[in-house]
C-alpha cells in the first residue's frame, strides 16, 4: 500500500506547518529564560498561575520606596498569535528593560497559542488575566499587586499580535466592567497587528511578507466570514464598532517605516483621531526600521528610544489620567 504523504494547508516555516488532517507540527524548538533578578535593571520577576489554561510572568522594578504606589501594565507578547510566550528570551529582556526604565509593575500574559488554540481564545484568555489582575484591588491575593500598584493607573500594552490583543479587550472593557471599577488609563499598542483585504501602500511594498500575512488570520481564526475584515483584525472595516467605544482614556500607537503593517498603524491612528473618542491619542514612528527591531536589536538606539517613549507615557499625567 503506498505512503499517504501529509498535505499541507498552512505553512508557516520556519515555524510550523498546519496539515490537511488537523495536525500540527512546529518545527524550532523554542528557547526559555527562568524568571529572576535581572542584573543589569534590578528588575525582579516570578511566573504565576491564573488558572489552568492561564499563566503570567509578573515584573517588579528595584523599589526605592515600600509604600509608593506604582502604574500597572498588562501587556500581551506578539508572535501572530501563534509564537513566544512570556519566558522567551527576546521579550524577558526588552520587559525587564521598560519596568526599569518606566518604574511600573507588570503583569506579561502567557495566553494559549493558535493554531492548537484559535481566536477567540487568545482574548479570552487575556481577558481573564486582566480581570485578574483588576480583582486584586483592595484585599487580592498577589502581592506583588496589592501592596505597589495604583489600581487608577492601568494600562494594556502588546506588540505585534498583543497590540491587537490590547485593541480588543479595550474594546470588550467598553462593554463589561472590570472586578472592583478598575478602568484603563491607557494602551500602548506597539507594530500592532491589524490587517485588510485592500492592500496598502507599505503592504506592497512589502509583497513576500504581505502574502504570508494574508494566510494569517484565516488561519487563527477559520470560522471567521469576513476574513481579512473582520473587525478584531481590521478595526475600520466598514462592519467594525465605532472607535468612540475604546475604553481608555489615552493611546500610542508606536509604528516602524519599513514594517509592512505600518500603513494599518497610520490609519488606526487617524481613525480613532476623528472617531468622536474623547481621549488622546499620539503616533510614534521610528525611521528606518522594519517590524519588531526592539527585539532583534535590544541594545540599538533605536530600541532604547521606543522603550524611553512608552516609559515617558506610562509616567505622564493628563486631564484624561483616568477614563471616565
Amino acid at each position: 500500500m503506498a505512503r499517504l504523504i501529509p498535505v499541507v494547508v498552512h505553512d508557516f516555516s520556519p515555524y510550523f506547518r498546519v496539515y490537511q488532517d488537523g495536525s500540527i507540527e512546529r518545527l524550532v524548538t523554542e528557547e526559555h529564560t527562568p524568571a529572576s533578578i535581572d542584573p543589569h535593571t534590578g528588575v525582579t520577576s516570578k511566573d504565576i498561575s491564573i488558572s489552568t489554561d492561564v499563566s503570567a510572568r509578573l515584573y517588579l522594578p528595584k523599589l526605592s520606596e515600600a509604600r509608593h504606589k506604582l502604574p500597572l501594565v498588562v501587556y500581551f507578547r506578539g508572535g501572530a498569535f501563534c509564537m513566544m510566550s512570556s519566558s522567551s528570551p527576546t521579550l524577558h529582556a526588552h520587559l525587564n528593560s521598560l519596568v526599569a526604565e518606566a518604574n511600573v509593575v507588570l503583569v506579561s500574559v502567557d495566553y494559549r497559542r493558535a493554531p492548537e488554540h484559535r481566536i477567540p481564545v487568545a482574548y479570552d484568555d487575556s481577558w481573564a488575566a486582566l480581570e485578574w489582575a483588576a480583582s486584586n484591588r483592595g484585599a487580592g491575593a498577589e502581592p506583588w499587586l496589592v501592596d505597589h500598584v495604583d489600581f487608577d493607573r492601568v494600562f494594556l500594552a502588546g506588540d505585534s499580535a498583543g497590540g491587537n490583543i490590547a485593541h480588543n479587550l479595550a474594546m470588550r472593557a467598553g462593554e463589561r466592567e472590570l472586578p472592583h471599577g478598575v478602568k484603563l488609563s491607557g494602551i500602548v499598542l506597539v507594530d500592532p497587528y491589524f490587517w485588510g483585504s485592500k492592500p496598502t501602500a507599505s503592504e506592497e511594498a512589502n509583497p513576500e511578507m504581505t502574502a504570508r500575512l494574508d494566510q494569517l488570520w484565516p488561519m487563527v481564526c477559520p470560522s471567521s466570514a469576513s476574513g481579512n475584515d473582520d473587525p478584531r483584525v481590521n478595526p475600520v472595516a466598514p462592519s467594525a464598532p465605532s472607535l468612540a467605544g475604546l475604553a481608555c482614556a489615552r493611546l500610542l500607537v508606536c509604528a516602524a517605516e519599513k514594517d509592512a503593517m505600518r500603513d494599518r498603524a497610520r490609519i488606526y491612528h487617524e481613525a480613532l483621531r476623528k472617531s468622536g473618542w474623547s481621549g488622546e491619542v499620539e503616533m510614534y514612528e521610528t525611521a528606518g526600521e522594519d517590524h519588531g527591531f526592539y527585539f532583534s536589536h535590544p541594545n540599538g538606539q533605536n530600541a532604547k528610544l521606543l522603550v524611553k517613549r512608552i516609559a515617558t507615557f506610562l509616567c505622564s499625567t493628563s486631564k484624561l489620567a483616568m477614563y471616565k
